[in-house]
């Protein structure tokens, strides 16, 4: 997450989601059938699966739908295969940015996503050129106001590596990727909802961007996301709001 408020900034990325219902829904899509694909259409064999459901419950995907796509993959239906490809760049001011796609042409996505870079001020990249600034972690940022000494006992105890609590209230717990959905599930049963849940590529450092560079890289930012093909977006520029 970046931005010097976190929860300003999950504000923001909610907004841009209820914007973007469609989009989110193809996305989801696209990721339930990936991970049937890898790991088979058994959700309770298949965390990556369940996660993917979770995340289609979250954006009122019809349950016939989130079923008929996991037919697809699995091989039950005839359907669209896609793969799955990182690139990796610079924003302004040096910022690093690394953009998951889920495609079935390759061709076409790497030039979209080379001409956004290019078009608005950013550079794209070779394989691990950015990647080392971030940490593959399971996230889940709580609302200001919760109760922190409850929430840490409860995260720690369950396996959570790290509790941070951020200048704006906001607290955030980190997980091992392996360990999100246990830790997630014992924060939930002990009434800790977050309002973010996610694993994710977390940077370590962040580039401070305000004015007309935090405006130039928020462009970027949402022209790479609105990609047809991209399905997310991660970067370390903390931008004023």
């Amino acid at each position: 997450m970046a931005g010097h408020s976190k929860w300003a900034n999950i504000q923001h990325r909610k907004g841009r989601q209820d914007e973007k219902r469609g989009k989110a829904w193809t996305r989801v899509i696209r990721e339930i059938m990936v991970a049937a694909r890898l790991g088979g259409g058994d959700p309770t064999a298949n965390p990556r699966l369940r996660l993917a459901i979770e995340k289609a419950k979250a954006v009122n995907l019809p349950v016939d739908t989130v079923k008929r796509n996991i037919d697809k993959a699995t091989g039950n239906l005839e359907g669209v295969s896609y793969e799955e490809i990182r690139y990796e760049g610079y924003g302004i001011g040096g910022a690093a940015i690394i953009v998951d796609c889920m495609t079935d042409n390759r061709v076409r996505t790497v030039a979209e996503v080379r001409h956004a870079f290019s078009k608005y001020g950013g550079n794209l990249g070779t394989e691990g050129s950015v990647a080392f600034q971030f940490k593959h972690c399971g996230q889940m940022i709580f609302a200001p106001g919760t109760n922190e000494d409850k929430l840490m006992e409860a995260a720690l105890e369950a396996g959570a590596e790290d509790v941070i609590t951020g200048e704006d209230g906001a607290i955030e717990v980190l997980t091992g990727p392996a360990d999100f959905e246990a830790v997630k599930t014992a924060l939930e049963a002990a009434q800790l909802k977050p309002e973010l849940a996610e694993v994710t590529m977390r940077a370590e450092n962040t580039i401070d961007l305000a004015g007309e560079d935090a405006q130039r890289m928020q462009k970027l930012l949402d022209v790479l996301e609105d990609l047809d093909d991209v399905q997310e977006v991660y970067h370390n520029a903390a931008m004023d709001e």
